[in-house]
This record gives structure tokens, sequence and C-alpha cells, in this order.
């Protein structure tokens, strides 16, 4: 079957990270991942190398705010990486890390309630290893659950987020690989619908005449657009070009894509990371803010197809780095109260 190796290291690393503690996680990691894991997660973690200096920057003090976690995955599945990069095969979860919030957690407050915290996470698997990880996890999320509201009203809706509409994420069994291939270049065409509507460095006008027409090539009309918090959540595409894609262009310039590390499908879904995927410059209004430097945005985005059209998408900002680089320290002003 394949990658059905992979797939269940990934299973079991994550059912060993269930019963870790703060003193034996960097053991846990270590058992399945190799002596030179490169970890990527989100602001302030960064950048990590091996299985200690992961555990000290995300996981042991995760695991003291939070007791009795349980990883909930919605969507589960693993591929070759169809960008050129490093050999090895890529698994993907995407869902929430639930448990107990009983201490302070980077400042966010504790509850002692249930709390959710969004992930997608990918890790790179070789000869028997996990080789490398990107962890992403919604933080202004767990902040919103704290009670916490650290930006202005966002567009969309801020939800606990479900899984696919059609509860079929979970990719345990092996899929067709005529399926995947179908998915894969539905996404690329989505990325380049993207392309020919922004304009050019000989300052093109875009492709297609209104914003309904570009997405209509690949996406379904009743398209859900799971975004981060700080942007929300939106449905149908008329919506989303209203609550998203209008802001995202007009209140953000000069937009450089940097390309991504791994672009992977299997069965109708699939998904990217980059790092960071894009570079832009706030020309002021976006999520409230007011204008400010240009700052990098890593993105995660996972796609779920239906028929010949997508139908829906959870996205992955690190927003906290993105607002970082402007100057602005959200988890820093927590920190100080």
């Amino acid at each position: 079957m394949p990658f059905a190796a992979e797939k269940q290291l990934v299973l079991d690393h994550y059912g060993a990270l269930e019963s870790a503690t703060p003193a034996t996680v960097s053991d846990t990691l270590a058992a399945r991942t190799s002596p030179q894991w490169h970890w990527r997660g989100m602001h302030p973690f960064h950048e990590q190398h091996g299985a200690a200096d992961v555990a000290a920057t995300f996981w042991q003090p995760f695991l003291t705010s939070m007791s009795r976690i349980q990883r909930r995955p919605d969507i589960f599945f693993a591929n070759e990486n169809s960008l050129e990069g490093e050999p090895g095969v890529w698994v993907v979860s995407m869902g929430h890390i639930m448990g107990l919030f009983d201490q302070p957690f980077l400042g966010i407050p504790a509850t002692r309630k249930i709390t959710m915290l969004r992930y997608a996470e990918f890790n790179r698997v070789l000869d028997g290893r996990i080789v490398e990880t990107a962890l992403f996890c919604d933080l202004i999320h767990l902040m919103h659950q704290a009670g916490l509201q650290p930006l202005p009203p966002q567009t969309g809706a801020h939800l606990i987020q479900p899984g696919p509409a059609t509860h079929d994420g979970l990719l345990y069994e092996s899929q067709n690989p005529a399926e995947s291939t179908k998915t894969l270049e539905l996404i690329n065409n989505m990325i380049g619908d993207i392309a020919a509507n922004s304009n050019t460095a000989e300052n093109q006008p875009p492709r297609d005449a209104t914003p309904q027409a570009e997405l209509t090539r690949c996406w379904h009309d009743d398209m859900l657009w799971w975004g981060p918090d700080g942007i929300g959540a939106t449905f149908t595409i008329d919506r989303y070009i209203e609550q998203h894609q209008r802001p995202f262009r007009t209140q953000l310039g000069d937009r450089v894509f940097n390309g991504h590390i791994a672009r992977l499908t299997e069965g109708n879904y699939g998904g990217f990371f980059g790092w960071p995927n894009l570079s832009l410059t706030p020309l002021g209004g976006y999520m409230g803010l007011p204008k400010g430097p240009r700052a990098d945005m890593r993105v995660v985005d996972i796609y779920r197809r239906d028929g010949d059209k997508l139908a829906e998408n959870w996205i992955f900002i690190d927003i906290l780095h993105f607002l970082n680089m402007q100057g602005l320290d959200i988890l820093g002003r927590l920190q100080e109260h």
C-alpha cells in the first residue's frame, strides 16, 4: 500500500505525543525523528533543529499549559512532493489539538476549559524517520477562546472550524492515483489563475474581467474558505470576494510569490506550504490595521476537490509573524500585562 509505512510512523508519533509529559517529550520526539530534524513553527517558535530544541521551544511549554491533550484530525493524507525538493514522502495532518487549558501559554491566560488549537502539520519521512516538519497553529484563535480580542473585528467569521463536509478526509487507506493527479492539476490551475489576474512586471491587465469570472474556473459557487483568525471564514464565491479577496488585493500591495516548499495531493485532498509564500506591503486597512512596512506571510492551504472543482479550503497564516515584522508584537504585549 503506497505510503502506508510513512503514515503509520506519523500516527505512532502522534500517539506517543498524547501521553508525553514535559519531562519525557524530548525523548518521545527523538524516538521517530532524525538527529538533524528540521522543524518549522509559527511565531514565536520559528525554525529549530533536533528533538531537544523542538521540545524546549514548543512542546514543553505547551504540555505544561495544556493537560490531557488529544489530537483530533479531520484531514490526513500523504504523497511525494510534486515540486523539486528533498527526497521522501510528506504526510499531512490537519485538525485540532484538544486539551484542558490549565496554565498560561505565551502570556495567554488559562481558562481551565476545553481548548481546541487549530493545527496543520507537514512531516517529511525518509528512511523510517521524520526528517522535516512544518507545524502551523492558529494562536490568535487560541486567544479568542481565552476571551482576548488582539485585533480589530475581522471580515470573516470566527469559528471552531469543522473538517470536510463529506467527512472523508482521513485517508488512512490508499487512494486512486488518477484522483490524486486530478486534484493536483486543479490546485495548479487555481494557482495559475491567481497569477494570471495579478499585474505582471510589464503591468499587463488581469486575464478575467471580474473576480467572479476568475474564481468560477476552479471553485464551486458554494465554496467554503476556512480562513485563519484575524481574517475569518467565508462561504460562497461572492462572500469570499467581499470578506477576503477584495481586502487582500486592495489593502496589500507589491505582492510577490516566493514559491512553496511542498505541494502534494492524495485522492480528493491536497495542500502546500511555503516559508514564506508571499511578501507584501500593507497599504492601510488590512485586518483593521494601519499602513506598515513590507512583511512576509507563511501560509498553509489545504483543499478538498469535489468533481472538477474545489469545494473547501482551510488556511493557516503566520499572522503573528506578519505583524511582528511590522513592529506589532501581540504576544509581547500580552506578557507585559
